[in-house]
């Protein structure tokens, strides 16, 4: 079963909680056990699971990626000048495989599915592969 997640991003950078999203594609399935597949087609784009609890993360995760990939190091030859997003998203990865069990995600208390824009704003698609096992 594949869904798409269809989104629109309003930053440069921007870590999107897509938990909901995936969870509840994950019931419909109907699947009880399995493996459900997140992934983002995009060369700019990650997809990365990390606590949701306090936002400050989110923030302190961006800005440590802009200060270890800035925007426009002046060494880069990438002619489309978003070679900082490219890095960004090589260290995010473009997928992330999260078990279901019981017809639920099975995530850690404070962990959430983002989805990660860095060459925004954008409109961006992600899909969801579940996989019955």
């Amino acid at each position: 079963m594949l869904h798409k997640i269809e989104l629109n991003t309003s930053k440069r950078d921007e870590m999107r909680d897509i938990t909901r999203e995936v969870q509840s594609y994950v019931r419909k399935s109907g699947i009880p056990d399995g493996l459900a597949v997140i992934y983002t087609p995009h060369t700019t784009a990650g997809i990365t699971i990390n606590e949701n609890a306090d936002p400050d993360v989110k923030h302190d995760v961006l800005m440590r990626l802009d200060e270890v990939y800035p925007w426009n190091h002046p060494k880069y030859r990438h002619a489309e000048g978003n070679t900082a997003s490219h890095l960004k998203a090589i260290t995010t990865g473009t997928s992330q495989t999260v078990i279901i069990q019981n017809g639920e995600l099975l995530l850690g208390r404070w962990q959430g599915i983002y989805f990660c824009e860095f060459d925004g704003p954008r409109n961006r698609d992600c899909y969801i592969k579940i996989m019955e096992g």
